[in-house]
């Protein structure tokens, strides 16, 4: 009996053991998912700095100006060009266009003053003397004397003191010195223009050697005129043509003149001036020793029938030119009040309305240095407006002709020469147009100096009452 429950026993072990190998193992729990390791901190370091590539500093942008002369043949606008463009190398941030203009009339003036009214006219522009007044008081032209007094230096002594007279006066103040409108660009004077050969024909004397020995007067001229128109038909002793400056050297040399000493009223009826103005009637009305009042002379001195032409410096290319005879020079004779001669000038001025004053002005400085005045004076036209002694001697150099030193004695000091200028207290071209008509009519024999002593201040000083 235990022997079968022994096995019964076993049995039931057996099967135990049996199915415990039979059954599947168990399934392990999932491992948790690991971490993520943090990254690591690097320390904050400072932005490197960005490294531009290096550039050339931009230079600076060049100002444009525009100028304008009034050139009197081909030859003086070449020259004026070559100027520009010298100038145009030399000053630093600054490009130049140069504008010939057109010939020195009334034209010319009104043709600025629309362009300045309408924007369009040149940084600088060369005026004539006679017009400056009327273009500052017009507001056309600037006042540069803020910049000048700042420009180390600049002095206006180194030019003639008769145009820096006009140059600098202000209207404001009515005082000289007190503005400046602009320098001159060049001065010229009266001279006459001799045929020395026609003079040797009719057995005068050379003015050339009575001026030299202090005896070229108005009875020594007279005389020369006499010989020479006594040659023959259409032969004349004078020649001059009918504007205000021949017939003025007359009135200025007796000692008379236009205007009062501060040109505020006429003076053509005063005693002086009429005794300049009989002398040159006798040349025309009594004497006729003179190419016919209002006639242009030049054209018979050329033609080799005239032998004392007066004008100025600006006549001697054309005569360098076209004179097939011997010529030369010889200064204004002197009258009561020395020679009487005239110092003509014309100026360049700065565009009131202009973009660029300080750029301007240092143009208008380049234009009137002396090495500028000499290249300009080389072409025989214009003598320079510094005084300067370099000057003198270099245009003593611009032969012929052969007696230059005419052209300089005319503008010393002591031989009194007058100043063209405008009137600031009144209108320089309502007097003119006043004035002209009636010498006119006396130089013709149509007036008699006793009417022209009448009427003529009663008209004239109509150009002061504006």
């Amino acid at each position: 009996m235990k022997k079968n429950l022994l096995f019964a026993l076993s049995l039931m072990v057996m099967a135990a053991m049996l199915l415990a190998a039979c059954a599947p193992a168990a399934t392990p729990a999932p491992a948790a998912p690991a971490e993520p390791a943090a990254p690591a901190v690097e320390p904050t370091k400072a932005p490197e700095p960005v490294v531009e590539p290096t550039k050339a500093p931009e230079a600076p942008a060049e100002v444009a100006l525009r100028w304008r002369t009034r050139p009197d043949n081909q030859a003086e606008i070449d020259l004026y060009s070559t100027i520009s463009q010298d100038l145009d190398a030399s000053l630093e941030g600054i490009t130049l266009a140069y504008e010939p203009g057109g010939s020195e009339s009334s034209s010319y003036q009104d043709v600025l003053k629309t362009e300045i009214a309408n924007g369009t006219a040149p940084d600088v522009f060369w005026i004539p003397g006679t017009d400056v007044a009327d273009f500052a008081k017009r507001g056309l032209i600037m006042d540069l004397k803020a910049m000048a007094d700042k420009t180390e230096g600049f002095k206006t002594t180194d030019f003639y003191e008769g145009p820096m007279f006009h140059m600098t006066f202000s209207p404001t103040t009515n005082k000289a010195g007190d503005a400046l409108w602009g320098l001159p660009r060049d001065v010229s004077t009266f001279v006459l223009y001799l045929n020395l050969d026609l003079i040797a024909e009719a057995g005068a004397d050379d003015p050339r050697e009575l001026a030299k020995e202090g005896k070229w007067d108005w009875a020594a001229f007279l005389d020369v005129a006499q010989k020479v128109t006594a040659l023959g038909t259409d032969i004349y002793g004078y020649g001059a043509n009918a504007w205000w400056g021949p017939y003025g050297v007359w009135l200025n040399s007796a000692g008379g003149g236009f205007f009062n000493a501060d040109r505020t009223a006429c003076a053509l009826d005063t005693d002086a001036s009429i005794a300049g103005l009989e002398f040159e009637r006798k040349l025309y009305v009594d004497e006729k020793v003179a190419v016919p009042y209002g006639e242009d002379s030049e054209p018979p001195f050329m033609a080799g029938k005239v032998a004392m032409f007066q004008n100025g410096r600006w006549a001697t290319p054309g005569v360098r030119s076209n004179a097939k005879f011997n010529w030369d020079v010889v200064e204004l004779p002197t009258g009561a009040n020395g020679q009487g001669n005239w110092l003509f000038w014309g100026a360049y001025a700065v565009n009131a309305e202009t973009a660029h004053p300080e750029e301007a002005w240092k143009l208008v400085q380049a234009l009137t240095t002396a090495e500028t005045q000499g290249k300009i004076s080389a072409l025989g036209a214009n003598i320079p407006s510094r005084v300067s002694q370099e000057a003198f001697d270099a245009f003593l150099t611009f032969t012929p002709p052969a007696n230059n030193q005419a052209f300089l004695n005319g503008i010393d000091p002591k031989n009194k020469p007058t100043a063209e200028g405008p009137l600031w207290a009144g209108s320089w071209p309502d007097y003119d147009a006043v004035m002209g008509p009636m010498i006119s009519s006396v130089m013709n024999g149509e007036m008699t100096i006793e009417d022209f002593k009448a009427k003529i201040c009663t008209e004239a000083n109509k150009a002061f009452a504006q």
